[in-house]
This record gives structure tokens, sequence and C-alpha cells, in this order.
């Protein structure tokens, strides 16, 4: 375990090198001035170079990268154009609310999912096998826009159970949770099935069957664990997408979020907060399949050998 650990540390490094090459290039291939965009248009030439001198916009590219690089392994991603804060400080203070959004939805969506996808392979080409398959097409093929703006117009303005949108109690989560979660639910449950029907006719099965277990013994203890590894993969796909790229559902419900930290620093041209939000969200995918990896040794012994 420790040495596969190892190696996948190993192996991410050249990955979040070469991210954190193309996040520093993020502020050169952005048009505009990033000084100009700080101090407005009617600026003096006085100020904006001495801002420029402050930023170390004036120094050589390599020299620049230098800095930049030294700060992000000292934890220090810069401070925001805008608010003048530390990016970490405004990471740290919305990650966790997209952390919580992301969680929710996966476990809606893991719960839903696996339970749909099994019941339709135990019987096959049966009344709720079919109408799974229906449910399933729709959807995978619904966005997610859509399907949060149906859920409020029917949850939040026909019957008024829920809040249509903003953060605080348990109430508020359910809409944004469902919407984020609805795709991998039909996605999860298409290849659940799937890989437990292959599962189902292997002989290792039959041979649990003929042995007098009974059949939820079968179907939970030896044919859903052997069908884990697919339903492992889109699991650490879709939650890591949920961390770094619920940008729509945070926007749409107004959810306080490190996707609409992004979308607010880009229409701001905040772009060293888009830089540090860009950075930290490529370490956070590649720990989650970095996770995904030790789960499959988990769930099936083959893989460790």
């Amino acid at each position: 375990m420790l040495s596969l650990l190892a190696r996948r540390l190993l192996l991410s490094l050249p990955t979040l090198a070469g991210v954190l090459v193309v996040v520093f290039l993020l502020l050169y291939v952005a048009p505009g001035d990033p000084v100009q965009a700080m101090v407005g248009e009617r600026a003096d030439p006085a100020t904006i170079a001495r801002l420029r001198a402050e930023l170390r916009l004036d120094d050589p590219l390599p020299a620049q990268f230098f800095h930049y690089a030294s700060g992000v392994l000292q934890g220090d991603l810069g401070r925001s154009y805008v608010t003048n804060r530390p990016i970490i400080s405004d990471i740290a203070e919305r990650f966790p609310r997209t952390l919580l959004l992301a969680t929710a939805a996966m476990l809606l969506a893991t719960i839903s999912g696996v339970t749909i996808g099994v019941l339709a392979a135990v019987r096959p080409n049966g009344w709720f096998d079919r109408l799974a398959l229906a449910t399933t097409y729709l959807g995978i093929s619904f966005p997610v826009y859509w399907i949060g703006l149906l859920l409020i117009v029917l949850f939040a303005v026909t019957l008024r159970w829920l809040p249509a949108s903003g953060y605080g109690r348990i109430e508020f989560l359910i809409l944004p949770a469902l919407a984020l979660g609805s795709r991998s639910i039909a996605y999860l449950a298409r290849v659940t099935r799937s890989s437990m029907l292959e599962v189902l006719g292997a002989d290792f099965v039959r041979t649990a069957r003929a042995k007098g277990l009974t059949e939820s013994g079968v179907i939970i203890r030896h044919a859903l664990r052997n069908a884990l590894i697919p339903v492992i993969t889109v699991i650490g796909l879709d939650f890591g997408a949920y961390l770094t790229g619920s940008i729509l559902t945070e926007t749409i419900f107004s959810w306080p979020g490190i996707g609409r930290y992004v979308v607010m620093a880009i229409s701001r041209r905040d772009l060293p907060a888009v830089q540090g939000a860009v950075l930290f969200l490529s370490v956070v995918f590649v720990l989650v399949n970095l996770v995904t990896d030790l789960a499959y040794q988990k769930a099936d012994p083959r893989v460790r050998a």
C-alpha cells in the first residue's frame, strides 16, 4: 500500500509541475493589462509603474516564474486584485462548502445509482429493468443546469417545499445536491447493471448458489464486490469533477463554493484568484485519483497482485 502510494505521488509530480507552468502563463495569455484592471482607466502612469514594480511584473519571465513557484511551494498563492485578501484564505473559506455539496451529491448518487443498477440486474428484462433503463437514458441526456432550473421551478416556485438558492440549513443543500448528482445516478445505475450482469453469469456465482447461500448473500457478498471496479472508477472521476467543476450548480443555486468563486474572479478579471483556484483544484483532482487507485486494492485483491 505504501509503495503504491509513493509511486503514485511521484508520478503526479510532473502533472502538477505542468499545471503550475500553465497556470502561471494564464497571466500573460489573458488579454489586457492586470495592473490596468486593478487601478481603472484614470490612474496616472506613476501609480501604474509603482504597482507593476510591486507585483514584479517588470522582472524577466523566468524570474517571475521562480518567484511565483517559490510562493506556491510555501503555501502562498498570491493576493486577490479585487479584495486584496490572500487567495489561500478565500479558498479555505469556500472549499469546505464545495466539499459538502460534492459529498452530499456523491452519496446520493452512489446509494441511488448502485441500488437501481443491482435491482435491474437481478431481474433483467423485467418491468423494473426496462423502467430503469428508460429513466437513466433521460438522466444522462439532460444537462445539469436544465435539471437545476427544473427542480427550482417544481420544488421552490410551484410547491414551495424547498428554498430556491442560498446556503445555510440542510434544506438549502437538497436541491443543488440532487441537481449535481442526477447524471451520476443515471450513469452509475447503468454501469452497475452492466457489471452485475457480467458477474452474475460467472462460475463462482453458480457455485455459491449451489452451496445453498441465500440470494441476497450471493448478490451482496459475491457478485456486487466483484462488480465494484468500474463503479469505483465512475465514483472517483465524478467526485473529482464535483470538487473541481461544480460551477454551473453553484452559480444556479447561489452556493458560495469554490466554483462560484472562480466565476466571480473571471468576471472581475481577478487573474491571481483564477490562478490560485485552478492550481488548488488540480491538486485536489490528483489526490482524488490517488484515493481511487487505493480503493481498487480494497475492492479487488487481484489489483495488488
